[in-house]
């Protein structure tokens, strides 16, 4: 029973489907259902802190539907960018309805597209892994699992890691350093991984040129079915998407520094080295992304098996509402940087 939780995320292909088949200011609903009445919404609720027991947590690995769960998210992301595909051509539309419904889809890029391909490209088996780089494809962002899982997880909270921000950082500017870093990082990392097998990078294993081909078709299929106008509307909605997760990266180390010691090397990832959220909603409508901590000291754990850490710096609401806070720098710097100082 504990698993059904999970399929609250059904609220946003909902609200998607009426921003599809509406006009006017539905066409932003969900916008404002996820990032209006969900930070609101938060503040009602006292954040959970319980774990799992040891015998729960047993018993919750072995539980497949947590795993179904992520499964159907790949035919609702799939279905609902075909259904996109066509209702973005409707001749009727406004410029503001088009948007609308734009940002729509951008919005379950970001969340099933982005987030649960994260959480996928994190196992260790390759059915998963193939359902994560199928969803990440449908983002435009399949460059994510080799630089976060091979660049990121090691380089946390240091200046080498493209995707923490700097103390003082204004996001504007975080997301063209992290966005155009991560994916010149992941080349290399791919690049090396290659030279280390005794092979050149030129090579149908290297990822990232696999990844950058599936792109091109991709984008190359809309343009010959649906045309340019919808080919870019699918580019725009990535585009929003990819700036969801750099806003959550944004939020989730800002400012957090790793120690090195005496040989020069940094300390290894600790519970103070990721901003961490217990509010109930952002939690369980992202998959318990916001129990970073603990996802950093094991990046393979199942998503419900995440704990919250008695260490970890706490943000004062969910991830909705910070994502919101940190698109005004100055409020931003005036809140976490005071925080920052107590850690």
């Amino acid at each position: 029973m504990k698993a059904l939780k999970y399929l609250a995320i059904i609220i946003l292909p909902i609200t998607i489907y009426i921003s599809f088949i509406s006009i006017g200011w539905l066409t932003f609903l969900p916008l404002i259902v996820f990032f209006g009445f969900v930070p609101l919404l938060e503040f009602l609720f006292q954040p959970d802190k319980k774990n799992l027991t040891k015998e729960e947590e047993r018993i919750e690995k072995k539980n497949k539907l947590y795993t179904y769960i992520l499964y159907i998210t790949l035919p609702i992301q799939i279905g609902f960018l075909w259904l996109f595909f066509h209702v973005i051509q409707e001749v009727s539309l406004t410029t503001s309805e088009i948007i609308g419904r734009v940002f729509s889809m951008g919005l379950m890029c970001g969340v099933l597209g982005i987030n649960v391909g994260h959480e996928l490209g994190h196992r260790n088996n390759r059915f998963d892994e193939l359902i994560g780089e199928i969803l990440l494809l449908t983002s435009l962002n399949t460059h994510f699992l080799p630089y976060h899982n091979g660049g990121h997880h090691f380089n946390v909270a240091t200046p080498k890691d493209a995707a923490t921000a700097r103390k003082n950082e204004p996001i504007y500017f975080f997301y063209f350093r992290s966005h155009f870093s991560s994916y010149l990082q992941a080349w290399k990392i791919e690049n090396k991984r290659l030279q280390t097998d005794g092979k050149n990078w030129f090579h149908h294993q290297n990822k990232m040129i696999i990844y950058t081909i599936c792109n091109i078709l991709l984008l190359g299929s809309i343009y010959y079915f649906f045309g340019t106008f919808v080919l870019f509307a699918f580019i725009g909605a990535a585009i929003f998407g990819i700036i969801q997760l750099e806003t959550v990266n944004y939020i989730e180390h800002y400012g957090l520094l790793r120690n090195k010691n005496e040989h020069g090397r940094y300390e290894r990832v600790k519970q103070v080295h990721s901003w961490n959220s217990d509010h109930i909603i952002g939690k369980v409508l992202l998959f318990n992304l916001s129990r970073h901590s603990d996802h950093h000291y094991n990046g393979s754990k199942h998503y419900q098996l995440l704990k919250t850490l008695p260490k970890s710096p706490q943000m004062p609401t969910g991830y909705p509402g910070m994502m919101i806070l940190a698109l005004i720098p100055p409020l931003w710097f005036n809140l976490m940087n005071k925080k920052l100082q107590k850690i």
